[in-house]
């Protein structure tokens, strides 16, 4: 299948990634737009006890992504990619607008996870069919796509929680209904641009070349040490993922978002996170190129412990200022410092983690091993909404010593893993590296 021939847009990519991209922009818009406001409407429109709120706010992030890994085979094998971003697509507007209606409250939520898990594996799997196999552009095509969503997540908060917030609820929800809308309509007018959809039969074989194939005992050892990573990472987001949740809470009730005359919107911090992702991944990477060229980055599982211990350390920050603090008085400072520091261990651990996942893949199991990279962040939200409960019964303070204590034990189980992790990468690359001298004496053989 050739890739669409399309000219170029404003970045010098295949206009086919800029519908991609708009499209996963207010897909973003609509989803974070609607969760910046999930736990305040819980909590002061349905009048749901805090406990009961941050469980179903994990419940629901959880759900949000564990649909994909049933969604994506739906995708392939049924309804083709196409049609399965149209069709999540609308069933998520559907539940955006059902949120209108208290008495549709999980019927809502219900619909935008379905939607959900149709739509999140369809849409960037159109991304390498845009580029053909030798395109030096395809390796930043990913980095353009990620700007999208992180530009979707910016914007969400500033109008839907705005919106929700100073207008009523239903305002902000309609907001990110109409924005999963406009996605699709970019998605269905730009369709000339993305490349063809083609389904793959039941029981058909992929009879592309594979690489050749691992020893039994290295091919278990590097499946363990993905899971145990994929066990830590869960753990991880149980601390990260409080960010909506319990973190949402407090800049509510614990911060002073006083600004001259004027208070901050609650919702507007979370738009820091987006914000920093765009601005500090430019310099990391520079950082982390550098450190290469000089044989001197750190080993993957290093850098993920790095970050896990960032974010620790954020939660540390939080409880100090909450244990100084009176009451409600806690400078707004502080919630923006804490998510600087959040942002920076999140760009050490969550992309590096998918990578390190994408890179590692055993042959014939790519989407079964990414797969398992969305279950750690399915286990780790069901985990967050748990700890949630917690918030109130223990107070501020203690609830961030926790949080601390849950993000440090990431870290040290992350570093012990570092040993296992840098050998099943040394074998990788010795395989590949014997796979291309394979190909190349198979080359040599068929010109003789």
């Amino acid at each position: 299948m050739n890739p669409p021939v399309s000219g170029r847009d404003l970045w010098g990519q295949p206009r086919g990634l800029t519908v991609l991209f708009l499209t996963q922009t207010w897909e973003t818009f609509s989803y974070y737009g609607m969760r910046a406001l999930l736990v305040y409407y819980m909590t002061k429109q349905l009048l749901f006890a805090q406990e009961q709120a941050s469980m179903i706010y994990g419940l629901y992030t959880a759900t949000v992504y564990f649909t994909p890994i049933v969604g994506g085979v739906i995708s392939d094998r049924w309804l083709g990619r196409r049609a399965a971003v149209i069709i999540g697509g609308s069933v998520m507007a559907l539940g955006h607008f059902l949120m209108a209606s208290e008495s549709l409250f999980f019927f809502a939520l219900a619909a935008i996870a379905l939607g959900n898990g149709l739509f999140l594996p369809s849409l960037p799997s159109q991304i390498d069919g845009l580029y053909a196999k030798d395109d030096p552009r395809r390796g930043s095509a990913y980095n353009v796509y990620y700007v999208g969503i992180n530009l979707g997540g910016l914007l969400a908060p500033l109008v839907c929680g705005t919106l929700g917030e100073l207008y009523g609820w239903h305002w902000g929800f309609g907001a990110a209904g109409i924005g999963m809308l406009a996605g699709l309509a970019i998605y269905v007018l730009g369709g000339r641009h993305l490349p063809e959809d083609v389904r793959r039969p039941r029981g058909s074989v992929d009879a592309r070349p594979t690489t050749s194939a691992l020893p039994a005992h290295a091919l278990r050892q590097r499946v363990i040490v993905l899971a145990a990573i994929a066990l830590i990472v869960m753990l991880f987001r149980g601390a990260y993922e409080q960010v909506g949740n319990t973190i949402a809470l407090w800049s509510d009730t614990g911060v002073d978002r006083a600004l001259g005359g004027f208070v901050i919107p609650m919702t507007w911090f979370q738009a820091l996170n987006p914000l920093l992702v765009i601005s500090l991944t430019p310099v990391f990477v520079a950082h982390w190129t550098r450190q290469a060229r000089r044989g001197a980055e750190p080993p993957a599982a290093r850098k993920m412990a790095l970050g896990a211990l960032g974010v620790g350390s954020a939660y540390a920050m939080l409880a100090v200022v909450s244990a100084v603090a009176a009451p409600g008085q806690a400078h707004w400072l502080w919630l923006a410092l804490f998510f600087v520091m959040l942002t920076a261990g999140e760009l050490f651990i969550l992309p590096i983690g998918l990578g390190l996942f994408a890179r590692l893949a055993p042959t014939g199991h790519g989407a079964t091993t990414i797969a398992a990279w969305f279950f750690a962040t399915f286990g780790g939200s069901l985990l967050a909404g748990f700890l949630g409960t917690a918030w109130t019964r223990v107070g501020p303070t203690r609830f961030f010593v926790l949080m601390t204590a849950v993000a440090a034990t990431a870290a040290l189980l992350l570093r012990l893993l570092d040993g296992a992790t840098r050998r099943i990468e040394a074998q990788h690359i010795e395989a590949r590296r014997q796979d291309q001298q394979n190909t190349v004496a198979t080359g040599c053989c068929e010109a003789d």
